[in-house]
């Protein structure tokens, strides 16, 4: 029911899970230790593994993060999902394992990280099942008496009947005027009250749901609450949303209501944006061979400069120029009025198999997707992102329907839900543009790693690549 107290758990259960996996890594040594005799050599001085230590608790974080450890999907404070748990503890064990490479420790036992892996993962398991447990034994219910009787309040009710993990019980409702009121019970009085029955019961707290346009006749209610010790909450239905998130804010005192259709989670942007700087300099350093023989390639087999620099649209509208290797003749934009016709592509954009403007190698390059890597350039910039839906020119936004446009909401990126669905295969410029939305409101790291995973096998059978 509380965010605050929800994250504060899930901060609390990471710094356990820290202390957890640390320990578990000296468990490991020390187990492995145990077991040297005459079939099995002698385990190495503790101090050879040591350099490990740096690398095992970062890479839990982030493997966790990735994995959504730590992002209940039912208000459970604990989250116990071993499923990510077990993923969480592979993707530790595997960086642990690449660190002991990097760093020319090979002849670390392969029987101490078997023995991490696994002791990681039930202590991490453990420690769950025990604070679970924990706070069912020691959390009393919370009273929560609610102030409305219309539709607002009976929709508090029915949450607080759907979640009995939150430990809170409905004492009753306070009649606060609504019109068209329900007949919901028990009501424990009327508005003016509210201080003799927060005095009469035991009341650990009130929400406010009565009707929107009686918000000065709530004051003194408010007020009473403050005066009494008693904690409130209001609720904030003034306007009503679909798809926006509501939070809350504090400017400089002021207090605002916030509605996002974007993640807003500051450390999972950071964690993206990190994925895609590391990701885009990996690429980058890797490719780079790669990237001079393109680029003499196109040189050579048709006048013109070897990058493509375009104008293209990005986050919330802000413009910027995106690279290409060229993949057509010079002018080729110019030339589209010739070809616009033969457009297989409803809406806006222009998709076209077997366009004539292609040059010999160009035609290969948008074959393999190769043309698009000069946007790892894009990415280090933080114009684009690796994952995240297509930039548009100006031209297409400006032909957008009013819907189309929250697609600009999140950085555009090199790979999408329309790259690994068949791009070009998909002929309706509505149902690409569903794809970016799906993905901006279902959101989340993983959801970037698979899709980052999915793309490889897109691109190398060249899947609706035009």
């Amino acid at each position: 029911m509380d965010r605050t107290r929800s994250r504060a758990a899930a901060a609390a259960l990471a710094a356990g899970d820290t202390l957890v996996v640390a320990a578990s890594f000296f468990g490991a040594y020390a187990l492995r230790a145990r077991l040297a005799s005459e079939k099995l050599a002698a385990a190495q001085p503790l101090s050879a593994y040591l350099p490990l230590v740096a690398i095992v608790v970062p890479a839990w974080l982030a493997a966790a993060a990735i994995a959504g450890v730590y992002r209940a999907r039912t208000p459970d404070p604990v989250p116990l999902a071993p499923g990510r748990v077990a993923v969480a503890t592979l993707g530790m064990a595997g960086a642990a394992l690449a660190g002991a490479f990097a760093l020319h420790t090979l002849d670390v036992s392969r029987l101490f990280f078997a023995l991490f892996a696994g002791l990681s993962l039930s202590a991490t398991l453990g420690l769950r099942a025990v604070a679970r447990a924990s706070l069912r034994r020691t959390r009393r219910p919370r009273k929560v008496l609610v102030v409305g009787t219309g539709e607002a309040a009976e929709e508090v009710g029915a949450a607080l009947a759907r979640h009995r993990e939150w430990g809170v019980q409905l004492a009753g409702y306070v009649d606060a005027g609504d019109e068209g009121a329900s007949a919901l019970r028990p009501v424990l009085g009327a508005l003016t009250d509210l201080g003799a029955i927060l005095q009469r019961e035991v009341i650990d707290e009130v929400v406010f749901a009565g009707p929107r346009g009686h918000l000065e006749a709530l004051e003194p209610a408010f007020l009473t609450c403050e005066e009494l010790g008693v904690g409130a909450r209001l609720v904030l239905n003034f306007f009503p949303h679909k798809l926006a998130r509501m939070s809350f804010e504090d400017l400089d005192g002021l207090p605002a209501l916030r509605f996002d259709t974007v993640p807003t989670h500051l450390g999972a942007l950071a964690a993206k944006r990190a994925f895609d700087v590391l990701g885009s300099a990996l690429l980058v350093a890797t490719l780079s061979p790669l990237f001079a023989l393109v680029a003499l390639a196109v040189k050579l087999t048709s006048p013109g400069p070897a990058l493509f620099r375009q104008k293209r649209v990005g986050l919330n509208g802000r413009e910027f120029w995106f690279l290409k290797f060229r993949s057509m003749h010079e002018g080729a934009e110019e030339r589209l009025y010739e070809i616009a016709t033969r457009n297989e592509m409803d809406g806006p954009v222009f998709k076209m198999k077997d366009d004539p403007r292609l040059t010999r190698i160009g035609a290969l390059l948008r074959k393999t997707s190769v043309d698009e890597l000069p946007q790892l350039w894009n990415v280090l910039k933080g114009e684009m992102s690796l994952v995240g839906p297509r930039p548009p020119i100006p031209g297409e936004v400006l032909q957008y329907k009013r819907w189309q446009r929250r697609r600009l909401s999140m950085k555009p990126g090199l790979t999408c839900l329309w790259q690994v669905s068949g791009r070009s295969e998909i002929s309706r410029f509505d149902d690409w543009m569903q794809l970016d939305l799906r993905y901006i409101d279902t959101w989340s790291l993983w959801l970037d790693v698979k899709l980052v995973l999915l793309t490889i096998p897109a691109v190398l059978l060249g899947r609706g690549a035009r």
